[in-house]
């Protein structure tokens, strides 16, 4: 990775979008490597301070991938993680960070295309936006 490329850090549940990109790197899918990811048991199990920690070690965006709803594994996980990014998203906006940067999305395991679509089309958006205003604390 360069370092013009934005740095992504991915909050995965491991019941779908952490094996939809386990999916997507067996069936040799290529999205750009500009991504690191963070097993969680449950996208509900993101909490807040994860999110605002990335941002101040220097990422430029965050993305949390769940479950479909309805198919959670924990039966209410990913509504309590949409929730939480409703407001968060509203704490970046405060923060100068802006919302934008802080993508949710429902993947499931057998959806490995869509993993990798989601973060070229992530990488892409937070390449018009710039760099992060605290990219010089990068430690992600």
């Amino acid at each position: 990775m360069n370092d013009s490329e934005p740095t992504i850090v991915a909050f995965l549940c491991n019941w779908c979008t952490f094996t939809a990109a386990d999916l997507a790197g067996t069936s040799r899918l290529e999205y750009p490597q500009n991504v690191r990811i963070v097993r969680m048991m449950c996208s509900g199990m993101v909490d807040p301070m994860y999110v605002i920690k990335s941002f101040i070690g220097g990422a430029d965006g965050v993305l949390i991938g769940g479950c479909w709803p309805g198919d959670c594994h924990y039966i209410n996980g990913n509504m309590k993680v949409r929730r939480r990014v409703a407001l968060l998203k509203k704490m970046l906006d405060t923060f100068g960070i802006g919302e934008d940067r802080l993508w949710l999305k429902w993947i499931a395991a057998s959806e490995g295309n869509m993993f990798a679509e989601t973060v070229e089309q992530m990488t892409q958006h937070l390449g018009k936006l710039g760099p992060s205003p605290f990219r010089l604390n990068r430690i992600v």
